[in-house]
């Protein structure tokens, strides 16, 4: 494909260079780290300018690949579908037809071309790469003593083995106060009622004395069983402990605790974040799903409950609320350039001739000018006797 024959005349020491492809048509520009060099540098003197014309020559780490749709719409060194060369394809990580992975190290792993290779990442807190091999991908478990919670952390010591911290993070041993009692996690000795200063240690939720009153049982508190506790959802708020635990802890005058009124326009519900009653909802959140949202910008609950922004399964663009009503956002290199919602961001702005780095702006056209990453290419211009090299 050729070239323009009009020359733009670009000093080489500017930021960004500004080309003129057609007269009624500018494109900015801007130059690699490197400086390009004159086809003939004796012809511009100590001028010390470079002129540049539209280029259907892909730049480096671009090219065009089977099924391409524009020129030089593949990045070798970012494509995970051609990574490094055409059609070579970085390994996949598919998620199971339930949604449930069984194997940790299948969840753990994922994918990406950097530089033209691809990478393996590994999610850390389920399954790591200590080897170093690619091919087995995430090999091993933080749960292992001798990469305990980390490649290469040893627990050396029997009588510590790796374990479930309360934090949820792998360790050697228990923290004070805790044990496993031959579990993979630690328990707290001092309120479990299993495992009560020591472990299999189960507390007679009758007590020793007889039974219990109302709505309450002895359990297990500073690492001793015969204590009072009331059952889930119930109260002592009298502090008399012959009549048990009268008091439901789930209305408004006693919501999740004794004595905690709620305020005017809230009522006592459960909290699925919160994993028990609270006073629900503050001023202007919403209860939807057992949980309070706000109505005007929540994602999943848009303007009422269960309204969800987006289009499921999309990689282009995401579903947002705002105010009220659903809208999207375009991802890096997407745009929505036709205005129409139904379409979502129809446009990749990183290869389109028509729409390179944004809606509108447009490459040369007749001199089969590329669009990579977002730029009209160029090149320096063909050197034809003049003042300037074309």
């Amino acid at each position: 494909m050729g070239r323009s024959t009009s020359p733009i005349v670009v000093s080489g020491l500017l930021g960004m260079l500004l080309l003129q492809c057609r007269v009624d048509e500018r494109i900015a520009y801007e130059p690699p780290e490197s400086q390009p060099e004159l086809v003939n540098p004796s012809a511009v003197g100590d001028a010390g300018l470079v002129g540049y014309c539209p280029s259907d020559k892909c730049p480096e780490a671009f090219t065009s690949c089977p099924g391409s749709r524009f020129l030089c719409d593949v990045n070798l060194k970012t494509d995970p579908n051609n990574c490094g060369a055409c059609g070579v394809q970085c390994p996949k990580t598919e998620r199971p037809a339930n949604g449930i992975f069984t194997d940790p190290h299948d969840f753990a792993r994922s994918w990406s071309c950097v530089d033209g290779r691809c990478v393996l990442a590994c999610n850390g807190t389920t399954a790591m790469d200590c080897d170093g091999f690619v091919d087995n991908g995430c090999e091993t478990l933080p749960s292992k003593n001798d990469s305990c919670g980390a490649c290469g952390n040893v627990c050396a010591d029997p009588a510590k083995p790796c374990l479930s911290q309360p934090s949820g993070e792998y360790a050697c041993g228990c923290p004070p106060g805790w044990d496993s009692c031959g579990l993979p996690l630690c328990l707290p000795l001092l309120d479990d009622d299993l495992h009560c200063g020591a472990c299999s240690n189960r507390c007679n939720p009758n007590g020793d004395a007889g039974a219990p009153p109302a709505n309450a049982y002895y359990g297990c508190a500073g690492g001793e069983c015969g204590h009072l506790k009331c059952v889930a959802g119930m109260g002592n708020c009298d502090d008399d402990s012959a009549n048990g635990c009268e008091t439901p802890l789930t209305t408004n005058q006693n919501c999740g605790a004794c004595d905690n009124a709620c305020a005017a326009g809230q009522t006592c519900l459960f909290d699925k974040v919160a994993n028990g009653y609270r006073c629900l909802c503050p001023p202007g959140l919403t209860y939807c799903d057992r949980q309070c949202v706000d109505l005007s910008s929540d994602d999943s609950n848009c303007g009422t409950c269960g309204n969800i922004c987006g289009v499921p399964g999309s990689k282009v663009h995401v579903g947002l609320c705002s105010y009220g009503t659903c809208a999207f956002s375009c991802s890096t290199g997407w745009a929505d350039c036709n205005g129409n919602p139904r379409d979502g961001c129809e446009v990749n702005t990183m290869s389109d001739p028509q729409n390179c780095g944004g809606c509108g702006v447009i490459c040369d056209g007749i001199a089969g000018q590329a669009c990579a990453g977002g730029r009209c290419v160029v090149e320096p211009c063909d050197q034809d006797g003049g003042v300037t090299a074309r």
